[in-house]
């Protein structure tokens, strides 16, 4: 089984810098990357710079994530209550009041 590799920007930018000296395809061989993938880099580098070549990781913040999840309890709660009070009122259409006679 083959592990993934994570390079850090720093490495990234050398290999990058790398490649045009001494040409794409050779450093690519060197360091076992795919073509596609340097030429990725590339265009982030040529985008952002250097912080293109950071990885880009979408984190929810704990907090946020724990508002969601009361949130969606809060959600059904209510749902159960609406629910409960609608059968109710059905109920109460369908029964006739008795009135109780002295």
């Amino acid at each position: 089984m083959r592990l993934k590799r994570t390079f850090s920007p720093e490495e990234r930018l050398s290999i990058l810098q790398e490649g045009q000296r001494e040409g794409q395809t050779a450093t690519c061989r060197k360091y076992n990357i795919a073509p596609s993938l340097y030429q990725h880099w590339k265009l982030k580098y040529l985008e952002k710079g250097v912080s293109g070549l950071k990885p880009n990781y979408y984190r929810i913040d704990p907090e946020k994530r724990g508002l969601e999840e009361e949130n969606e309890r809060l959600k059904k709660i209510i749902a159960k209550q609406a629910l409960q009070i609608e059968v109710q009122g059905e109920l109460l259409k369908k029964t006739p009041i008795q009135i109780k006679k002295r």
